[in-house]
């Protein structure tokens, strides 16, 4: 489903850091994984890659079946659009956009008739629990709340590959730990492949399988 093969990732300034350093890596179809490390282990650097927001140095990615290396920009998009949700630590929703537009945006941008596409995201939002919070905009709901519709949205397409950026990172511990059995129920019921980037042990260990970066380069690889 997920495969790193050799990636390396450098970015040169007054001096060149390598963020990825040879990283091998596959990920099964319908795992749950957490990626672990310090600040500046290269965490975010390969979220970016596997999110095909951008590209290695060297080496290469393979997505659901499909290589990135040598898409053009428009294919790259293509495959954000089909096959990748993401879900950020700070819900990125548009604030004058309510729950059901924000959710239903991906599929108006593949070109979806408005109906379905309101019908498909209203089903969404049952599905996370906030069928009764349709109309309110970003302002009028609670983070927990906001990363709910965040999560719908990244949903909106059922992609085979869902990217969680410290999904928890800014709740409180009570909300975080309702967000993420949210995120192992929609896993089960959904049987997605997830990525979860955290720094938080406890959502980590709450995966069946986590990997450990450190500059650059995997420490261990854990299953549970």
């Amino acid at each position: 489903m997920i495969t790193l093969s050799g990636v390396t990732k450098t970015f040169d300034g007054k001096r060149t850091v390598t963020a990825l350093n040879g990283i091998d890596l596959q990920i099964g179809k319908g795992e749950l994984v957490s990626l672990i490390g310090p600040s500046g282990s290269g965490k975010s650097t390969m979220l970016n890659l596997i999110g095909a927001l951008d590209r290695p140095t060297a080496g290469w990615v393979e997505i659901d079946g499909q290589r990135l290396d040598g898409l053009d920009d428009d294919s790259l998009t293509r495959v954000r659009r089909d096959k990748i949700g993401f879900i950020f630590q700070f819900f990125n929703l548009l604030p004058t956009l309510n729950c059901v537009e924000n959710v239903a945006l991906p599929l108006h941008l593949r070109g979806w008739a408005r109906k379905k596409a309101v019908e498909r995201a209203r089903e969404l939002l049952d599905l996370v629990r906030l069928g009764q919070r349709v109309d309110h905009v970003p302002d009028e709901l609670s983070g927990g709340e906001r990363q709910r519709v965040a999560i719908a949205r990244a949903l909106a397409v059922y992609p085979p590959v869902l990217l969680a950026d410290e999904p928890t990172g800014n709740l409180d511990s009570t909300t975080g730990a309702d967000i993420l059995g949210l995120i192992h129920d929609l896993h089960q019921r959904l049987g997605a492949t997830v990525l979860i980037v955290t720094h938080d042990q406890a959502v980590a260990r709450s995966c069946s399988r986590t990997v450990s970066l450190r500059d650059g380069r995997i420490l261990s690889d854990e299953r549970r």
